[in-house]
């Protein structure tokens, strides 16, 4: 896990990600950069650079952000979250622990796993084949 302080954080990331990826914000659904692309590569953090989804993984679930079926072995942390009167299940990049987004079970995706990682594009940062 990253020993970087909130403060050293907040130098090196943009106002945007600082809110997402520090504070467990989540930009605006059809906003990010990523929420459409289905190039050849590998999603890191968007914080520590740390890989954490194949774009194989990645598929259309039209829910205005990127959604990938599985991450990378051992590239996310979940945590149960019952903030906002729900229960979901957080992730965060195992590395440094920043926000990604949440997963969600049983929607009938055609998927191998039955499972959507909803991610915040601003947590990602695309390596492109």
């Amino acid at each position: 896990m990253s020993n970087r302080s909130e403060d050293e954080w907040r130098a090196v990331l943009t106002p945007q990600q600082f809110a997402v990826l520090r504070q467990k914000g989540t930009e605006p659904p059809g906003s990010g950069e990523y929420t459409s692309t289905f190039e050849a590569g590998v999603y890191g953090c968007g914080a520590c650079g740390a890989p954490l989804y194949k774009s194989s993984t990645k598929f259309n679930a039209h829910c205005g952000w990127p959604a990938f079926y599985e991450a990378l072995p051992g590239a996310v942390r979940r945590i149960e979250d019952r903030s906002l009167g729900m229960d979901r299940i957080e992730i965060v990049c195992s590395k440094c622990a920043s926000h990604l987004g949440h997963v969600f079970r049983g929607e009938g995706f055609a998927t191998p796993t039955d499972e959507r990682h909803c991610v915040n594009s601003i947590s990602l940062k695309l390596a492109k084949e």
